[in-house]
């Protein structure tokens, strides 16, 4: 007797180009480009939000909002600051997720690791990959800050008979992952995170190197820091800061991905494992343990790691009230002014877990402006409860 084949399989994926179902929201995560787009309407973040559904199949309940550490950082059960004892070289900050991903496949938890290369042509350009070997780990390692299709792979995933699978990705990605899990063959998924804000076209990205780094050429990899400066890494190892207040916001106001511009899924509330560095000192990763697939994860490399409790200092509130309308008019100061801004924030601002919120509310507060003057329509039905918690403390402008 021959089974039938799953319905998602004569369905057939988007032609590179074509209009996508989101539209100008599309995030371009490369689940259209499966034929698992036959789920797209039920599975796309941007055409329905659906967190607390998600949030309740990934861990098992919904995010406590009467719980302020949870309406910020979403289901969890522990947070820590960490860094390897020997960083892997090469890797973006000290080597976490690859050194998780490796332990992974080394140890038989996974058969394979779904993580973005880049490629040969381009050191920006994402190519997602199921890497099969530490060495095929090792070539992801470092950021891409651009849009990528990671959901791509999804068929192959299917087709390889793998059933013990480890994903790496961000929010609008695993929103759609979460969705058709049960739809991919597994055993078993783990999905490790990454917090995510602000990708840019390939274009877009070279805009802001152009705009904003001294040598755009060079740059290896860049981050926004706790410091209220983006760090460049170069080349030749150098690195090069500059303080967010002097970025040339006027030419770089309309750069960001009007899917970013979209997100509420900062945290990557979805994921069983969150590797960033918003919420940990300068220097650190924070890690969000947010269920116990995530704890079996961590403690694979746990005994690499100095660990260190989360803190919290400062108050954001002034700090995020005056970044609003500053953004929406597009103001740049000066540098010398710009320098000396961040020098006085850096002193005296909010660090740790409140500079965390500090990023959250700033960005949460931008992106409901921009829902709200270009897509009315869906500002009630896209904004998760927990962001419109953050989003009322402030005033924003009409």
């Amino acid at each position: 007797m021959t089974l039938a084949q799953p319905p998602h399989r004569k369905a057939k994926a988007l032609r590179p180009g074509a209009p996508r179902p989101a539209k100008e929201l599309c995030s371009e995560c490369g689940f259209c480009d499966t034929y698992y787009i036959r789920y797209v309407k039920d599975a796309c973040a941007f055409l329905n939000q659906q967190f607390p559904a998600l949030e309740q199949q990934s861990h098992g309940r919904q995010r406590d909002l009467a719980q302020d550490n949870e309406v910020y950082f979403g289901v969890h059960q522990d947070m820590m600051a960490a860094r390897k004892h020997q960083p892997i070289e090469g890797a973006q900050w000290t080597g976490i997720v690859s050194s998780i991903a490796i332990e992974m496949l080394t140890q038989g938890k996974v058969e394979g690791v779904v993580c973005v290369q880049n490629t040969e042509e381009d050191r920006f350009q994402p190519k997602p990959v199921i890497a099969t070997t530490p060495e095929e780990i090792l070539a992801a390692r470092v950021n891409k800050p651009t849009l990528s299709p990671n959901l791509s792979v999804l068929e192959q995933v299917e087709q390889s008979g793998m059933k013990r699978l480890l994903v790496i990705g961000v929010g609008c990605q695993i929103q759609a992952l979460r969705a058709v899990q049960d739809k991919l063959g597994l055993e078993k998924l783990y999905v490790l995170g990454t917090p995510c804000v602000d990708n840019v076209s390939r274009a877009g990205l070279q805009k802001f190197l152009e705009t904003t780094s001294r040598s755009p050429d060079t740059v290896v990899h860049y981050e926004f820091m706790q410091d209220f400066r983006v760090h460049f890494k170069h080349e030749d190892g150098s690195t090069e800061t500059v303080p967010f207040f002097g970025l040339k916001t006027n030419q770089l106001k309309d750069v960001f991905a009007p899917s970013c511009m979209s997100c509420f899924d900062y945290v990557n509330g979805l994921a069983d494992l969150v590797v960033g560095y918003m919420g940990a000192p300068f220097g650190w990763q924070w890690l969000v343990v947010r269920n116990q697939t995530g704890q079996e994860m961590l403690d694979l490399v746990m005994d690499q790691l100095d660990t260190q409790p989360v803190m919290s200092q400062g108050d954001r509130h002034q700090a995020v009230q005056q970044s609003i309308p500053a953004y929406d008019k597009g103001v740049t100061l000066p540098m010398w002014a710009a320098k000396l801004m961040g020098l006085v924030i850096e002193r005296i601002g909010p660090k740790g877990l409140e500079y965390a919120r500090f990023s959250i509310d700033s960005h949460f507060t931008r992106n409901y402006l921009y829902l709200k003057r270009n897509h009315p329509e869906k500002l009630d039905a896209h904004v998760p409860d927990f962001a419109k918690q953050i989003v009322s403390q402030y005033q924003l402008p009409d």
